[in-house]
């Protein structure tokens, strides 16, 4: 089992899909401006990781 299924219908939009990866890669941007690397780096990764799933493997 995928931590993210691109299969779900949820993601059959593509608005939703680069939502799930842009929202968590700028929140990991926002953490990173605000001096907190560690949360930055947990956020950016999961956007990546979406990323990947989503849309470049789609």
């Amino acid at each position: 089992m995928r931590l993210i299924d691109p299969k779900d219908p949820f993601f059959a939009k593509t608005w939703v899909r680069w939502a799930t990866v842009l929202a968590p890669a700028a929140w990991g941007v926002a953490e990173l401006a605000l001096g907190n690397p560690g949360w930055a780096a947990v956020f950016l990764v999961a956007g990546a990781y979406a990323g990947w799933v989503l849309i470049l493997n789609r």
